[in-house]
């Protein structure tokens, strides 16, 4: 217990902070290296997914040191496993940002050229998502403080409830991604175009796991 105490201080729940708040860099590194592959800046893209794998290499370091470290009983009203069980779904948000750059830089994949615009919107509306997950992961402290109840539980909620809206915008927003790539299929090279699908998809798995820890968060609320 002395050791991930020294990490973090004196609350378990300071390693869940730092590590979405890594996470979150990583996630918001998907704007530069974009704009990187949109200008056709390959070494510049390549430099940036440099940044999002050091990040999401820092993140599962801090992951596996609280797997290593974290006690078997803690003398808090948080479950082990719950808090875990957090890490995990934060944790993918890095892994995922991760694979988007990887796929993009390795295949040199192009986009056609009017979808650029709404693309980006759709990227940053599920950067969002990730950002409205960290300002909630963020009120921890103060939940501990008042034992996760009264109205900093609301406070949560209510942050929660617009995280929800978020990831439902990217849903719309995927729609419409689909539907210009669907009226492009004849024109684009189909292995291209499966790619192009798919990292609409990965792109909206942001939003979607950012939703995750939401979720994973009401549980501890409700514990």
């Amino acid at each position: 217990m002395t050791s991930i105490f020294n990490m973090f201080g004196k609350s378990p729940i300071k390693p869940i902070e730092e590590h979405m708040s890594v996470v979150a860099c990583c996630v918001e590194e998907l704007t530069a290296f974009f704009k990187a592959v949109f200008a056709g800046e390959w070494q510049e893209a390549e430099v940036v997914q440099q940044k999002i794998s050091a990040l999401e290499h820092d993140a599962d370091k801090i992951k596996r040191d609280v797997r290593t470290n974290l006690p078997r009983k803690m003398f808090t009203s948080i479950d082990r496993g719950d808090l875990l069980a957090l890490f995990l779904e934060q944790d993918l948000l890095a892994n995922r940002a991760k694979d988007i750059a990887g796929i993009i830089l390795g295949r040199r994949i192009v986009f056609p050229e009017h979808m650029i615009p709404s693309f980006m919107i759709y990227l940053d509306r599920s950067i969002d998502a990730t950002f409205q997950a960290r300002k909630a992961i963020n009120e921890l402290d103060e939940l501990q403080e008042v034992g996760f109840s009264g109205k900093e539980v609301r406070i949560v909620e209510h942050m929660i409830a617009q995280l929800e809206m978020i990831e439902h915008e990217t849903d719309v927003l995927q729609i419409q991604l689909r539907r210009t790539l669907q009226a492009l299929e004849n024109e684009w090279p189909p292995v291209d175009m499966m790619f192009l699908y798919r990292i609409v998809e990965w792109v909206g798995d942001l939003a979607d796991q950012a939703q995750k820890v939401g979720s994973r968060l009401q549980v501890l609320l409700a514990s």
